[in-house]
């Protein structure tokens, strides 16, 4: 427990010199976007390359996969529910709160709270494969139906395999599937600059946190609340339901699957939502509290099953 917390310390140490280093303009203004164009597109995929390059397959993928896509459906659809009983906004609104409050920062902040908490940070691909294979996809469809506009099939099949953490997460399934031992002149880059991925996207989280101002609109505060408490307490306390009772896990994976259900709701959200000009505002808001929740949420979640 005490190891974990520590972990949570440093983690948020670092995203206050992010947020430091936004407030002083370190780097520029746009240095914040930098880092995480740099994260996402080199860093982020050499480190989950080379975790799943030696991860155990069989283990993580039969337990994390079922859990990820049941809890995520089911959170969703609690969301979807409540919109046509309570809110009654239009389907695009609704696609993007059941969005916020079921898809998880896998990439920015999964990564580096699995390593500190977990050891390492093999869940994290499977929850990102999910989301990013099946749930993306069919968000992005029900946003182009919606627009009015004709979604392209090419576009829904293709948008997860040109994501490079997609392509670096197959590429390192298939290494530890064969067995292939790559070249120390290959591997040796690959896990320098894996272990850059973490320090930069913290860094990038909090620099994004300066100038936020959560719940500034009053239109759509109950949506917004609603959302977040999906997100930060119901998504983490079905997953150990489903996980503890359903699939019979054992300590160890039941707290992996929790903490990666505790993550806040991943950016993507907002950017989904600014890119078809639906409930912007909404998921904005949304990514912003539940990132301030995650971590009361992950120190109970460590608290209680760590």
């Amino acid at each position: 427990m005490v190891g974990v917390l520590i972990g949570f310390a440093i983690v948020g140490a670092v995203i206050v010199v992010g947020y430091i280093a936004a407030r002083f303009q370190i780097g520029g203004p746009h240095a914040g976007q930098a880092l995480t164009q740099t994260a996402f597109f080199i860093t982020n995929p050499a480190l989950l390359f080379t975790v799943l390059a030696q991860a155990d397959l069989e283990a993580v993928f039969s337990a994390y996969v079922p859990i990820a896509l049941i809890t995520a459906l089911a959170t969703a659809g609690l969301y979807v529910l409540l919109s046509r009983i309570w809110f009654r906004r239009p389907a695009a609104e609704t696609a993007v709160g059941a969005m916020a409050s079921s898809y998880v920062n896998a990439n920015n902040i999964g990564i580096p709270i699995a390593l500190y908490a977990l050891g390492n940070a093999t869940p994290v691909a499977p929850v990102l494969l999910i989301q990013l294979l099946l749930l993306a996809p069919a968000y992005l469809t029900i946003l182009d139906l919606s627009s009015g506009r004709k979604p392209s099939l090419k576009n829904i099949l293709t948008q997860p395999f040109r994501n490079p953490m997609i392509i670096a997460s197959f590429l390192g399934v298939a290494v530890a599937w064969t067995g292939v031992e790559l070249p120390e002149v290959v591997w040796e880059p690959l896990m320098l600059l894996g272990g850059a991925a973490v320090p930069l996207v913290l860094m990038a989280f909090g620099m994004s946190l300066r100038g936020s101002r959560p719940l500034k609109v009053s239109e759509g505060r109950t949506e917004v609340i609603v959302a977040t408490a999906l997100k930060s307490a119901v998504m983490p306390l079905l997953t150990y339901v489903v996980a503890t009772f359903l699939f019979r896990l054992d300590a160890e994976l039941v707290f992996g699957a929790v903490i990666m259900a505790a993550l806040p709701s991943a950016q993507n959200v907002f950017l989904f939502a600014s890119r078809y000009g639906r409930g912007i505002t909404m998921a904005r808001d949304v990514v912003l509290l539940s990132s301030a929740l995650a971590v009361p949420a992950l120190i109970v979640a460590a608290w209680l099953l760590a």
